[in-house]
């Protein structure tokens, strides 16, 4: 190490530029500059080192020996680093004036080529112009060649055709001296498209200038009429030779040829009359072999007699062979013609019109409403369901057609076309249908009413019985479930032969009339049956009505008459609330019916719903007419047995006190007892049977009578004051009777009867307080008062004229 005293200018220079460049590490710097001066702080000893020196006795060792060459070092550092910095600074300087020189040279450059760039754009833009306009006119010169070429074409074509049509100018009907090309087999397609252009040109000719007015005029129209002839004759004689041809290559299946021929014949009428004749020339078309299958697989083994089940599994089955054939020629079709969709137009509509036609005019035929088959034979129904059945295997079968492919047929409304004789009159024949059904059901009812008529007549006469009291014809729910049953299947006809809303909607008004009528008609005729019971009976208990003056023995067999009518009524009462309460369950469906099918079919029609409704109503109300009238002859029989039993049951003695000085009873007498008994017994279906307001109003109109009927009778009787009790006990007993009508105003009227029995009972002098305290019964109690076994003795009458003079 040297010595501190050493100047720093006699220290080896240790930095270079070089050492900044790259990856610059500080601690690698510092570490190469003390390395050689502080060896001690190494990493690992350098081997062969010398060891430190000893310290010297006596002296202390200095703290850091080589502080004086690091100084020197460092600061020697410092100024080659200055020293470099200055290097550096005047590099820089240089390099700025280096690219301050370039970049204005580069300036300079950019300039001149700008102006270049300018100048290349502008001669572009003109080459551009240029070329553009040289294009145009080269289009302009194509597009005038290509027009004289065509006209050259043209013209040429115009040669050829005036050559030929003079060929066919000569004499008429003479075409041997025609050109090959118009006999050649090879080019028959080139002579049917010459032929053609000469005939319409010839045509077109011929129809513009007409007939020549003057004989030995000479024109062009005159002349090729002969060729107007002539090419007709050709294309005639050309259209058979490829019809010949085209009818080969068929029976063949030489699909290429049939394409051939179909093309070449395309140019004859469209082609028309080569798609008319291959669809004439089906098979199934001419043969009649397949026309009488055809009948045979629809109706099968039963023939005209089978059911319309049948004939819908012999429809599925023919309809889908006949799809089948059709979806085989649509393959050949396609395979053959210029434009397939025309020839199965074409097809598909010979097959509607003659093969389906054929099979329907088999199985519809229209009966006459004059003389209407026999229901036996199924009637005029098994004509609808095979009309029905039909039109919708038909519709499917259209629907499949339409899938392989009809062109532009409008095939649903060749469809309904078919169809459209038996729809005019569909609704007169779905009405009368359904009368006949009706009228069928009750013959079919009668005979078997008739039937257990005799059957019960034989049996009560072989017991000794009278009859007088066969059963009479019931109505059933069963009888109006099927009614409806043959509307709902006639609605769904209607909803399947027709689509539109406002056609729906009258079809189904009508057909729903016809059920509207036969319900009304069935309930009503039921309802005058089960009352011409009820009158039959009232007339046999009329009958056994006798006076007072006749003999022990006439008075009984009348009473055992009396009791035989009484039973004959009360069974008539009960038949007629059955028919009541079947009358209301048929209401019942036929109102579900109209909600769940009826209404929906009507709503989207205006008008249509409101008159419907109202046809109910009115059908409804004739049949609770006949009800309400059935009703109150009910009403009668009851009250007439109720005043039988009042007049035989009730004894003078019920309210008077007893003779033989025994207790009084104050139980019900025997008329109440046998009254409630009977009411309880004979009301129990009228319970049950009637509902609602119907039920309500009966009750309330029964309770009334049964309120007058005993006023009137207790009317006929003198009261003790126990009779009083006993009475007021009676009246309990029909009060709470009374109370399951559930009728506050009947409660009401016997509640007063319990009061107003009070005047029977209490002491004459009291009952000034009794009216005091119910006032609404004095009217009543003043005419019952007049009843009381003490009336006169008591002298009441005038206590009464006191009472009301206060």
């Amino acid at each position: 190490m040297p010595p501190a005293a050493d100047p720093p200018a006699a220290l080896p220079l240790t930095l270079d530029l070089e050492d900044f460049k790259g990856d610059f590490s500080f601690d690698a710097l510092f570490g190469g500059l003390v390395d050689e001066l502080l060896p001690e702080f190494r990493g690992d000893d350098a081997p062969g080192a010398p060891p430190p020196p000893p310290p010297v006795l006596g002296a202390a060792p200095p703290v850091f020996p080589a502080v004086d060459e690091l100084l020197g070092l460092f600061k020697h550092s410092c100024k080659e680093l200055v020293d470099l910095r200055r290097q550096i600074d005047k590099r820089l300087q240089n390099l700025k004036k280096e690219v301050a020189t370039q970049d204005a040279k580069h300036r300079k450059t950019l300039g001149e080529l700008e102006k270049g760039v300018d100048g290349l754009f502008d001669s572009f833009a003109r080459l551009d112009t240029r070329i553009s306009s040289v294009g145009q006119t080269a289009a302009k010169i194509g597009d005038h060649l290509q027009s004289a070429e065509s006209q050259r074409e043209t013209a040429s074509q115009t040669i050829d055709l005036i050559k030929y049509l003079m060929e066919f100018n000569s004499t008429p009907g003479d075409l041997m001296e025609l050109s090959p090309l118009f006999s050649d087999d090879s080019r028959v397609a080139e002579a049917a498209s010459i032929a053609q252009k000469l005939r319409s040109f010839a045509e077109e000719d011929v129809g513009r200038h007409g007939v020549t007015p003057a004989v030995g005029s000479a024109n062009a129209s005159r002349g090729l009429e002969v060729a107007v002839a002539n090419l007709q004759e050709y294309c005639n004689e050309l259209e058979n030779r490829l019809l010949a041809r085209f009818d080969t290559a068929s029976q063949r299946r030489e699909l290429s040829t049939m394409a051939e021929c179909a093309k070449i014949l395309s140019q004859f009428n469209r082609g028309t009359s080569a798609m008319q004749h291959y669809v004439t020339t089906r098979p199934m078309f001419i043969d009649v072999e397949i026309m009488n299958t055809d009948i045979q697989v629809v109706l099968g083994d039963e023939g005209p007699q089978a059911d319309s089940i049948s004939i819908a599994e012999g429809l599925s089955i023919l309809y889908k062979e006949i799809a089948d054939t059709v979806r085989k020629e649509a393959t050949t079709i396609m395979a053959v013609f210029p434009s397939p969709n025309e020839v199965m137009s074409i097809l598909v509509q010979r097959v509607l019109e003659q093969r389906v036609t054929a099979i329907l005019d088999r199985l519809l035929i229209k009966p006459s409403l004059a003389s209407l088959p026999p229901i036996e034979e199924g009637g005029l129904l098994q004509y609808l369901r095979v009309l029905a059945v039909a039109y919708d295997k038909t519709k499917e079968l259209a629907k499949e057609l339409q899938s392989i492919g009809c062109g532009d047929l409008d095939i649903e409304g060749l469809t309904e076309s078919i169809y459209v004789s038996h729809k005019d009159e569909y609704t007169e024949f779905e009405q009368a249908s359904l009368r006949q059904l009706y009228q069928s059901k009750m013959a079919e009812l009668r005979a078997e009413a008739k039937q257990q008529s005799e059957s019960t007549g034989t049996i009560g006469r072989s017991k000794g019985g009278s009859a007088t009291t066969l059963p009479q014809q019931q109505i059933s729910v069963t009888v109006v479930t099927e009614f409806v049953r043959w509307n709902e299947e006639a609605i769904s006809r209607c909803t399947l032969l027709f689509s539109q809303p406002a056609t729906v909607a009258a079809n189904v008004r009508s057909v729903f009339a016809c059920l509207l009528d036969q319900v009304s008609q069935y309930l009503t005729e039921g309802l005058d049956r089960a009352r011409d019971s009820l009158n039959e009976a009232a007339a046999q208990r009329d009958r056994y009505v006798i006076g007072t003056s006749v003999s022990r023995r006439v008075a009984a067999a009348a009473a055992t008459a009396a009791e035989v009518a009484a039973a004959q009524g009360e069974n008539s009462f009960r038949c007629f609330m059955i028919a009541v309460q079947r009358c209301a369950s048929s209401v019942a469906i036929l109102q579900q019916y109209f909600s769940n099918t009826i209404s929906r079919l009507l709503l989207p029609v205006d008008g249509a719903h409101p008159s419907a409704c109202e046809d109910m109503g009115s059908a409804v109300s004739v049949v609770e007419a006949a009800a309400h009238k059935g009703l109150l002859l009910c009403i009668d029989t009851v009250m007439s047995e109720v005043e039988r039993l009042l007049s035989t049951e009730q004894k003078t003695t019920d309210y008077r006190t007893p003779d033989d000085g025994a207790a009084p009873d104050h139980r019900p007498t025997n008329a109440c007892i046998r009254i409630v008994a009977y009411l309880s017994r004979v009301l129990e279906v009228a319970f049950s049977a009637l509902e609602g307001l119907n039920k309500q109003s009966f009750l309330t109109e029964l309770g009334n009578r049964l309120h007058k009927g005993l006023l009137n009778h207790w009317q006929k009787f003198t009261f003790s004051p126990s009779g009083g009790l006993r009475l007021k006990r009676d009246i309990t007993e029909y009060g709470e009777f009374v109370r399951s009508f559930n009728a506050p105003s009947i409660d009401e009227k016997f509640e007063l009867l319990g009061i107003m029995a009070n005047v029977f009972i209490v002491a004459p002098e009291s009952l000034a307080s009794l009216f005091e305290g119910t006032p609404s019964i004095r009217k009543d109690a003043l005419r019952f008062i007049q009843l009381r076994d003490d009336y006169k003795t008591a002298k009441i009458a005038s206590m009464l004229n006191n009472i009301m003079a206060e």
